[in-house]
């Protein structure tokens, strides 16, 4: 059994990739959407029954003199994989190649480090938008956000720019199905503007410390 698989999970990982990739196509205009939410869109209620179980689960783990226990140091790791150039990254359990695309010597084997910064906002959104449906009681039929952002490449490959170099016009787009009301639908939209952990780590100052070698 792989680390940190659950058993009888593999199975689901093939469906899951290839309903997220349809899912997450551009789309072109609503009628198109409301296409791709009838082909991809089955029911949820079962994964939502496991999460809500979960959650009160790790609540009660956690409650009163073992609430610092919640507080988990994470980490991920990156090495330059010789003449490749790919950049192997391990997270947590998990390892990703990321590349460049050949107009920086690479090869496109894999997504690129800022491509990955907006993935891990994307994903954390979305799961954020599913945990406070559920803290809240807002009915949910699923969820999409697409993130983007601008960066200068030519101040990548040391063209004169203003530091610091960042990603710039950061902007995040969800879509949620829901029967809600539009009331409750802002609130669960203000719940996961002030509970999203990515989100608010790159949009808020947060100190990163170099440990030297």
């Amino acid at each position: 059994m792989l680390p940190g698989i659950r058993p009888g999970a593999l199975h689901l990982f093939a469906d899951a990739l290839s309903f997220s990739r349809n899912l997450c196509q551009p789309q072109s205009g609503t009628s198109t959407r409301k296409a791709k939410k009838e082909t991809f869109m089955p029911s949820i209620d079962f994964y939502l029954n496991r999460k809500r179980a979960a959650m009160a689960a790790r609540r009660a783990d956690w409650a009163d003199e073992q609430r610092a226990a919640s507080n988990v140091r994470i980490s991920a790791s990156s090495a330059l994989a010789g003449n490749t150039g790919v950049r192997g990254t391990r997270m947590g359990e998990h390892f990703v190649a990321s590349d460049s695309g050949p107009g920086l010597a690479g090869h496109g084997l894999g997504p690129t480090a800022p491509e990955l910064l907006l993935g891990a906002m994307a994903s954390c959104l979305v799961h954020t938008y599913v945990i406070q449906a559920i803290l809240l009681d807002v009915p949910l039929d699923g969820v999409t956000v697409e993130v983007s952002g601008q960066l200068d490449f030519g101040a990548v490959v040391g063209l004169p720019f203003q530091p610091p170099l960042q990603m710039t016009n950061l902007q995040y787009h969800p879509q949620v199905q829901s029967s809600a009301a539009p009331d409750l639908l802002e609130a669960l939209h203000l719940a996961v503007e002030e509970n999203c952990a990515v989100l608010n780590t790159v949009r808020l100052p947060s100190n990163v410390t170099r440990i030297p070698e």
